[in-house]
């Protein structure tokens, strides 16, 4: 198992999207949303994963992650099991000063919610944050996307 280190970021403009290289739609739903674990099935592109994460550290940056590659199909059979409703959402990868940051802009339910990750290799990793990147949200629970999956419509807050 691998330990996934990661910050959150609000955004202030979409100016990223000039930026990136890549987009592809992402589905996903939860099989298990508890905070102590969560397992997740997701549709990203042309490819299907289930992930399973375990809780947070106390810093909010890391956690447990195990990740494995599955079929389509079981992807599909997988998501009509799943808790509550899918979450649907585009992301954008964008390369800036040798890191990458992911950017989702949320759909339906969750429209008007964009949120940018970005993946480091230690808790104190420096990086440059570009112009577009927002307040940073890292830790807080709302901005989980297992908790947003259960929420009936964005609201900023």
């Amino acid at each position: 198992m691998s330990i996934e280190i990661e910050r959150k970021f609000l955004l202030k403009s979409d100016a990223f999207i000039a930026l990136a290289h890549k987009s592809e739609k992402i589905i996903q739903a939860y099989l298990s949303s508890v905070p102590e674990r969560t397992v997740r099935v997701r549709i990203k592109g042309k490819k299907s994963f289930l992930t399973i994460k375990g809780s947070t550290n106390t810093s909010g940056l890391s956690r447990y992650e195990f990740e494995k590659e599955i079929s389509l199909e079981e992807a599909k059979e997988l998501l009509l099991i799943c808790e509550k409703e899918e979450i649907e959402k585009v992301r954008y990868y964008v390369n800036y000063k040798h890191h990458l940051f992911e950017i989702d802009i949320f759909e339906n339910k969750l429209k008007g919610l964009i949120l940018a990750e970005i993946e480091i290799k230690y808790e104190d990793e420096f990086f440059e944050k570009p112009d577009w990147l927002g307040q940073e949200v890292t830790g807080n629970l709302i901005y989980y996307n297992s908790n947003l999956s259960k929420l009936k419509q964005w609201k900023a807050v």
